[in-house]
């Protein structure tokens, strides 16, 4: 087997060989990585091969499904797994992994009839065999039970850390022993019958997310606002301005942000864009375990995503001229044009030349969050998938759009984690940190450090325990 890391460093060159509308075939299976594990609760020992850099101290924790099936009930959809809680803790060189499966009540009450209970994303809960037929009819009448089966992400509110998913449950962890302790309703502190797994954070500490609600008078968005854990009586928004606006473009479907940042009048946001919905539907665990041409072809009608910029002009005044480009940005081909109904019709740049394309697209994109969130930027990073999970690390300059690719063969990472080294200025002065899995069952998982700089290899802790391909998850410093 090739074990070697290759790295390519790619020079934006546009007169590359374009892939073939992305199309692969002979992909291998799968499988063992969507399929039940058992959990690590106690700490063991990683195998350390190169080195961690001394300064690197903290837990990367991660989250992700790691339970299909309870009894002879099957979860149908990758989304709907039993969250189960990594961590790998690091410090003077030296890493140690545990896992546990978050004990919610919909994983607790799926253990204690031995079959699904609670519905999920994809999956609908059974009724009861042990009722009779008019208990079964009476329980048409009733609400279903929500899931707080928070599979998704790790998030953080006034210094304590919660994992969460898109409904309106969230609930707090101890990062430490990875245990439930608390379980929060949204909707008990505000109107919103979900809030997405993904906040942003401002440098105080403040977080906002966005909740949705929906009823008889129709939908809203909510902006939800949480304030730090420590608050100066002294800051306020007080003189901030509301501009409400209505941009339009072709239809697109992104799952995450990359960033966003405001310059010369406009807001510039960059996502990771894919033509159309049609992942969601892919998603079922059935398509993800196939092998052979069926693999194959379910890899060939996913949407591949790309990095792509929107550029949102601000304060357009009534009397802007039709049919020109409002953006004043001199470097990026992103148009925002006024047309004669007076809408605002944006047109993407994309952050990317035809190498990323032969990469499978990019997805779980990240940046060094801390001192570059809001703020014109270069770099980001993420995985490419040439398969239906992440295959390779990708670092991305977004402003000459070259990339620089990790990829070790039979090998699957996850969500690339950056950290800075302490007290750096430059803005990819740190590392790189994913949890690299295989579905060979002769060979071990790894925690993977890179130099974020030239993205080379500068060390890996292996552990022999299986490991689901999950979601996200976040460094916790010590």
């Amino acid at each position: 087997m090739h074990r070697l890391p290759v790295l390519k460093k790619y020079l934006g060159n546009t007169h590359q060989k374009k892939a073939i509308s992305g199309q692969r075939q002979n992909l291998p299976c799968i499988a063992p990585l969507l399929t039940t594990v058992e959990e690590t609760p106690q700490f063991i020992s990683a195998e350390v091969r190169g080195h961690f850099p001394e300064w690197l101290k903290g837990y990367l924790l991660r989250i992700g499904p790691g339970k299909f099936e309870f009894g002879k009930d099957k979860y149908s959809h990758w989304f709907d797994g039993m969250a189960l809680l990594h961590q790998f803790r690091m410090t003077e060189g030296k890493v140690t992994y545990r896992s546990k499966f978050l004990q919610s009540d919909s994983y607790k009450a799926n253990s204690v009839q031995n079959r699904i209970v609670i519905s999920e994303f994809g999956t609908l809960a059974l009724p009861d065999p042990c009722k009779s037929v008019f208990e079964r009819f009476m329980t048409k009448f009733e609400l279903p039970a929500i899931s707080d089966n928070t599979n998704v992400n790790y998030v953080q509110y006034k210094g304590d850390y919660y994992v969460s998913t898109e409904t309106n449950f969230i609930n707090k962890v101890d990062i430490e022993t990875l245990e439930r302790t608390e379980k929060i309703d949204w909707s008990k502190f505000i109107a919103v019958n979900g809030a997405t797994a993904h906040p942003h954070y401002d440098p105080d500490g403040t977080a906002y997310n966005l909740g949705n609600s929906y009823g008889p008078q129709g939908s809203c968005y909510n902006v939800i606002r949480v304030p730090p854990e420590k608050v100066d009586p002294g800051e306020t928004i007080d003189g901030a301005q509301l501009l409400p606006g209505l941009y339009y473009s072709k239809p697109f479907v992104t799952f995450h942000q990359i960033n966003a940042f405001e310059d010369q009048g406009c807001v510039i946001i960059d996502l990771c864009c894919q033509d159309n919905g049609r992942n969601l539907e892919v998603y079922q665990l059935q398509n993800l375990r196939r092998a052979g041409e069926g693999l194959d072809q379910v890899y060939n009608s996913t949407a591949k995503s790309f990095p792509r910029r929107f550029v949102l002009p601000l304060n357009v005044s009534l009397n802007a001229p039709e049919g020109e480009n409002l953006s004043p940005l001199s470097y990026s081909s992103a148009s925002a044009v006024k047309q004669a109904d007076g809408k605002i019709w944006c047109s993407h740049e994309n952050l990317h030349h035809e190498d990323l394309e032969e990469e499978g697209g990019i997805e779980f994109p990240q940046i060094n969050y801390s001192q570059f969130s809001g703020k014109k930027y270069h770099f980001f990073y993420g995985c490419g998938f040439r398969h239906l999970v992440g295959d390779s690390l990708i670092k991305v300059d977004v402003v000459n759009k070259t990339l620089k690719v990790w990829r070790e063969d039979g090998y699957y990472p996850s969500e690339p984690i950056f950290v800075p080294v302490p007290g750096a200025t430059e803005e990819d002065s740190g590392v790189i940190l994913s949890v690299v899995i295989t579905p060979n069952q002769n060979e071990s998982n790894f925690l993977l450090v890179l130099d974020a700089k030239n993205f080379e290899e500068l060390g890996r802790a292996e552990v022999p325990v299986q490991m689901p391909y999950g979601f996200h998850g976040t460094f916790v410093p010590i």
